[in-house]
């Protein structure tokens, strides 16, 4: 795998997958976070040709392919939140969404195996190499992996805009939670709305009618980890 871009490439070179090769335009091969790296000189042109992309910033990098992580390990602790995305295919929201969820401290993203994004060059570029520090893994069906966390004591939440759903700031959110995103336009599917114990929803005080997923992950993330019932208990 070719992972493109400044933060990409230093976020690779600093987490657990194999380097084999970094090139760079001269100036790029100046950067102090490269110092002691073998970079191999390459042009823009050159660049753009390896990475399949005009947006490498100068630098680029041969990677192994990414190591998809257990869905039950991520429910592990006591306190675990969990992101689960239902066929969100846009690879920029599942790579901004994993950067939300590493800078928040999430304990990962679980993504469906079939109509969903993968862990993608594109993706690495998206999340500005979150997921290099990020367990991201992958189920069959996720309303069945849905009802599986359930069983583990997790609580899960579906952010939709319905009737039913509560303001987002409502919940107790202490313990094992998976808040669960539906993709821009369709939003959660019925079984997996059905599969959730509680939707949230975020008000809208403006004329647009929803908010970008990512955005959505963003506000619910941060209220969910950091809420005052789980700083209380020195989460």
């Amino acid at each position: 795998m070719i992972v493109y871009g400044r933060n990409p490439v230093r976020e690779a070179i600093r987490g657990p997958r194999e380097v084999s090769a970094v090139w760079a335009t001269e100036h790029a091969a100046r950067e102090p976070w490269l110092a002691g790296v073998p970079v191999r000189s390459a042009s823009p042109v050159e660049l753009e040709r390896l990475a399949g992309s005009p947006d490498h910033q100068g630098v680029c990098a041969e990677v192994s392919e990414y190591a998809y992580s257990d869905a039950d390990e991520l429910l592990e602790p006591e306190d675990a939140v969990v992101a689960a995305l239902d066929q969100v295919q846009d690879p920029r929201n599942l790579g901004a969404i994993c950067r939300v969820a590493e800078c928040a401290g999430a304990s990962g993203v679980v993504i469906g195996e079939r109509r969903a994004a993968q862990v993608t060059p594109a993706v690495c570029r998206a999340s500005a190499g979150a997921v290099e520090h990020l367990r991201v893994a992958r189920v069959r069906n996720l309303a069945d992996w849905l009802a599986t966390a359930k069983r583990s004591d997790a609580w899960v939440y579906g952010a939709a805009v319905a009737p039913e759903a509560v303001r987002y700031d409502a919940p107790d959110y202490s313990g094992r939670v998976v808040i669960v995103f539906g993709a821009e336009g369709r939003g959660l599917r019925p079984r997996v709305a059905s599969t959730c114990d509680q939707l949230v929803s975020i008000p809208l005080r403006g004329r647009i009618e929803s908010l970008n997923v990512s955005a959505a992950a963003a506000v619910l993330m941060y209220e969910i980890l950091h809420s005052s019932r789980r700083v209380d208990k020195g989460t």
